[in-house]
């Protein structure tokens, strides 16, 4: 009899846990379109799987990578895979060599150079900053006209008269494994979109109200912006002069899988890199928010898990998919969020990934 109510007093302990799990979220219901097939300039190939990888020293996680004006290598890194409570922005020299560049005490998920060589980076911790060649730090801005806080500031970019542009994915909450599960299945317009003028230390929020807000860049020519909406497989087009100014446009929609970081070319096309492709189980469950609250409750190793499965799109200035490369086996470019160009190769980092991956471009 003991054995008996112990056991279900077990399950009540079970059911009440997945009951409070599942008010801890409030999804909207959400129909995403029918993914699209791999086919054209999306058909698969094993073009990722040639890889060079460049080592982390045992941290992980390059979000995003810059070079400087002599070919040194900038990467934000965090501790370890699914461990973001610790993270530094290593330099690693053209020989290999690497060294802690910066101290964040944080995951760095945005980089870039101004015209004076300082670094400009997005801390999880202290916001957007700006690091000089002497290594000090000055926060330009960690929360914006309504003291919603930079918890989780994301993609950056900057322009010829020193305008910074970069999102802000969540003001809720800083970033773990669990939190971005949430954002993905609560399909709600948490983050948002900003300018920041270098000069005058204006900040401006240009779109109030984006989807997993991540990857931003500048047009080569300037008139408008790129946004990539994570959750939503899609690229926000945002006009920053013309007749169109300030208004916002689908660039391109219902890619194949979850889009991260995006970077603009000498020819004015781009590179998105994607975190994975799509997963047939979450579209399934987008329609219903109570399905989504029953998902979410479940232990981590029940819940739908993303593929390896690394990607990245040549896109072309109005849109077009032109070439896709990919390691559909996941085994040695299992995810492709960051993605940079530099002298005839692509530099590729990921979330969790330990390493850089290295591919090179054919004429």
């Amino acid at each position: 009899m003991n054995r008996i109510k112990t056991i279900f007093t077990s399950i009540g302990i079970a059911l009440s846990a997945l009951f409070i799990q599942s008010c801890s979220i409030e999804p909207l219901a959400w129909q995403p379109e029918i993914k699209p097939a791999f086919e054209g300039a999306a058909q698969l190939n094993n073009e990722l799987s040639t890889i060079r990888k460049i080592n982390l020293g045992g941290w992980v996680g390059a979000e995003d990578i810059v070079f400087d004006s002599i070919g040194n290598l900038y990467c934000g890194v965090h501790k370890a895979a699914n461990d973001f409570s610790d993270g530094k922005i290593l330099k690693i020299n053209t020989e290999g060599v690497i060294e802690i560049f910066y101290d964040a005490g944080s995951w760095v998920a945005g980089l870039h150079f101004d015209s004076q060589n300082n670094l400009l980076a997005l801390s999880h911790k202290q916001g957007l900053i700006s690091i000089s060649p002497q290594k000090e730090v000055t926060v330009l801005a960690n929360k914006d006209q309504n003291g919603n806080r930079f918890l989780i500031p994301n993609g950056l970019d900057i322009d010829s008269k020193q305008n910074l542009y970069f999102t802000n994915t969540s003001s809720e909450s800083p970033y773990t494994i669990k939190y971005g599960r949430k954002l993905i299945l609560e399909m709600k317009p948490k983050g948002a979109l900003y300018q920041f003028n270098a000069t005058s230390g204006e900040l401006k929020t240009l779109i109030e109200g984006t989807y997993f807000g991540n990857g931003v860049v500048v047009a080569k020519d300037e008139t408008y912006l790129l946004m990539v909406e994570t959750t939503k497989y899609r690229v926000l087009k945002y006009w920053l002069v013309g007749e169109n100014a300030g208004k916002t446009e689908v660039f391109i929609d219902n890619l194949h899988g979850f889009p991260n970081g995006i970077s603009v070319r000498e020819d004015g096309s781009y590179w998105l890199g994607f975190t994975t492709k799509r997963n047939d189980a979450l579209d399934e469950i987008h329609p219903s928010p109570g399905m989504k609250k029953f998902v979410y409750s479940l232990p981590a190793w029940l819940q739908p898990k993303e593929d390896k499965f690394g990607m990245v799109m040549h896109i072309s200035e109005k849109g077009q998919v032109v070439k896709t490369f990919f390691d559909p086996t996941g085994m040695a470019m299992p995810e492709a969020g960051s993605v940079k160009e530099q002298n005839g190769h692509l530099y590729m980092g990921g979330d969790n990934l330990p390493y850089i991956g290295v591919y090179k471009l054919k004429e």
